[in-house]
């Protein structure tokens, strides 16, 4: 008899960055040269004072279980940055501490997805938010980035796509894959607009709020505290502490979802490690000049690849205002972005990954990171000009 599984399963989608990434490393076996510009993760160490503080706690005996919502030190130390850089007061027992960004995301989902509801989240984004909507039977109502000529989103557009079956919205600023940033003055109209609909709940990702360019300001959705109890943060250590493999994050919570999402930690992960969140506290609670050398040489880098690939025949690309991406719009190449990817890995040596990864609307364009060294960024674009004729 076949074994039968349950049909959702059939609905997850994946993260395509690593599978480039297996393809890349396999051809690099085989003596292929190659550069990686897929990953979304920063080409830097972890602080030194924050790798000190995980072997601290392990040299004092920090290795069994913790709560399953994180240690009150650093829930504590995340209410006091929230203070420190949006000047707002939250209470620490709305804070969870996460096994990275991808649970918050989930589990969010989960408290409100089931067939018939519906879902607003953009496309192009991080696969996970719409694998995670399709997982759950619910209906997914996109807004098409692409739609714009800077891949930002408007207000207005997704205020229009709100129905009485609108349980999440979900919003990503500044945006993975398209680097795009949205300033405040659309946030003010979003966040206006939102006191039309209370059945709506925001879920707002601000992963790479420390990522920004030209030195804006980060239009945080703790602003508005007349949103404040349906209101989701997913922040946490990964982009802006080059913490991507310590799997640590954290996410503000409405008061009436902190229990249930608890219980979605005590029936998966049931704690995030204690040498990790001590890690976190000196994090937060320390310096940012590793974050502010970050950012010195992700602005040269941004102003490489913009102009570089703009050069390019055939590659059009918006100037990104936040993140490490870059999105440029390939098809006058004679190219789809996913024809275009596997000539640049077998051709150029370049590992990208294609816009498909990040939506069904998006096979025009690729996504290049730039968490990696000018001279890597340099090299990659010659050799894909020459790929290119």
């Amino acid at each position: 008899m076949e074994m039968k599984l349950a049909e959702s399963l059939n609905r997850l989608g994946t993260e395509s960055a690593f599978s480039v990434l297996a393809e890349a490393k396999k051809l690099e076996a085989q003596g292929k040269p190659m550069i990686h510009l897929g990953l979304g993760q920063p080409d830097f160490k972890t602080p030194k004072h924050v790798v000190e503080a995980a072997k601290k706690a392990l040299d004092d005996g920090h290795h069994g279980y913790v709560m399953s919502n994180g240690i009150p030190e650093c829930r504590q130390a995340v209410t006091r940055w929230i203070k420190k850089r949006y000047n707002t007061d939250v209470s620490f027992e709305r804070i969870l501490i996460m096994p990275g960004g991808k649970p918050t995301m989930s589990y969010a989902i989960q408290c409100f997805g089931e067939p018939g509801a519906e879902i607003i989240h953009p496309t192009p984004a991080f696969p996970i938010y719409e694998s995670m909507i399709n997982y759950t039977g619910s209906t997914p109502v996109p807004y098409d980035l692409t739609e714009d000529k800077d891949l930002k989103f408007s207000a207005e557009k997704i205020l229009s796509l709100i129905t009485d079956k609108t349980r999440l919205l979900i919003l990503i600023n500044p945006n993975n894959p398209t680097g795009s940033f949205v300033e405040k003055p659309e946030i003010d109209k979003l966040a206006e607009g939102l006191k039309k609909f209370p059945h709506v709940t925001i879920l707002s990702d601000e992963i790479y709020s420390r990522q920004i360019f030209d030195n804006k300001e980060m239009p945080t959705f703790f602003n508005y505290p007349h949103l404040r109890d349906r209101l989701i943060v997913l922040e946490g250590w990964s982009k802006a502490y080059s913490m991507t493999g310590w799997r640590l994050g954290w996410s503000f919570w409405p008061e009436h979802l902190v229990e249930h999402v608890n219980k979605l930690l005590i029936n998966s992960v049931s704690c995030v490690n204690a040498a990790a969140q001590f890690a976190g506290i000196a994090a937060l609670d320390g310096p940012d000049d590793s974050i502010h050398e970050m950012m010195e040489k992700f602005t040269a880098r941004r102003k490489l690849i913009h102009e570089g690939l703009n050069s390019l025949p055939g590659v059009e690309c918006s100037l990104p205002g936040g993140a490490f991406y870059a999105f440029p719009k390939v098809i006058e190449t004679g190219m789809n972005g996913a024809e275009f990817c596997k000539k640049a890995m077998h051709e150029a040596g370049v590992a990208i990954v294609p816009g498909t990864a990040f939506g069904k609307s998006c096979s025009d364009y690729v996504r290049f990171s730039f968490a990696a060294s000018q001279d890597n960024i340099s090299q990659a674009l010659e050799n894909i000009k020459k790929m290119l004729g």
